[in-house]
């Protein structure tokens, strides 16, 4: 059986001051331990949230990282290495922000997946379609795309200590939800793409949800059969509204 995770990604937010002050809110709060739980603070603040939450069961993330392991002259990046030295164990790879905002491609988000391996780090891969893509009828197309090429290069076997995330990009800090049942149907399609390669790692993965996940709405998303938990955005910085939403996926 596949356990829940929920995830919580605090984007370009917070000051040492507003963090501090997330992080003992999310001490206080109730976290069933059938759920896994991690949150994503911007790199600046990751060692101060490494610290803060380090009796606590909640692990912590990095936003993204450079698509090459190691050190070197890459001004401005952080490598899976330097993210691992910090105490980080999760990385987000392929968020929709990066790929819409600041042009990453596939190819760039395959290489940023596996050098998150090669460091030991899990990746969160995120795959979603925008609204135009949707409304002509190429989620699957763009999401089995998306997906393809980081199979192609890391292969099947990387995603058996991996996750993936499926966010529609218009649902993304919008208020607009995809219904569960749209949101099943991406889900069931990413689970049978990758069993087409290995059932075995297919049926292990966990498949998130993210795109203006809230309390009200968690409960009857997490109850589909292909979806494990969720990617939560802007109710990540309220940690009464997030532990509501990791209480709905331990129930």
């Amino acid at each position: 059986m596949r356990r829940p995770l929920v995830a919580g990604n605090w984007k370009m937010n917070g000051t040492r001051a507003s963090v501090a002050d997330l992080i003992a809110s999310l001490c206080e709060q109730d976290i069933p331990e059938s759920v896994e739980v991690v949150v994503f603070p911007s790199c600046v603040h990751v060692t101060q949230v490494v610290e803060g939450l380090s009796n606590r069961s909640i692990a912590v993330g990095a936003q993204d990282c450079a698509g090459q392991v190691g050190y070197g002259a890459l001004t401005g990046e952080d490598s899976p290495s330097q993210l691992a030295d910090a105490g980080c164990e999760w990385v987000l790879v392929g968020h929709s922000e990066r790929r819409l905002v600041l042009g990453e491609d596939d190819e760039q988000v395959a290489r940023k997946f596996a050098a998150a391996l090669e460091c030991g780090l899990t990746p969160v891969l995120c795959l979603g379609e925008t609204l135009e893509e949707r409304e002509s009828g190429r989620t699957l197309d763009v999401v089995g795309r998306q997906l393809g090429k980081v199979l192609e290069v890391a292969g099947i076997q990387g995603f058996g200590q991996a996750v993936v995330a499926y966010e529609p990009v218009w649902a993304i800090g919008s208020g607009l939800t995809a219904t569960p049942d749209q949101a099943q149907e991406v889900h069931a399609a990413i689970r049978a793409q990758l069993a087409g390669e290995d059932r075995d790692i297919a049926a292990g993965i966990r498949l998130l949800y993210g795109g203006s996940v809230k309390a009200e709405n968690a409960a009857e998303l997490f109850g589909m059969a292909d979806i494990d938990g969720g990617l939560i955005g802007g109710a990540s910085l309220n940690a009464n509204e997030f532990g509501s939403i990791v209480r709905a996926a331990g129930n």
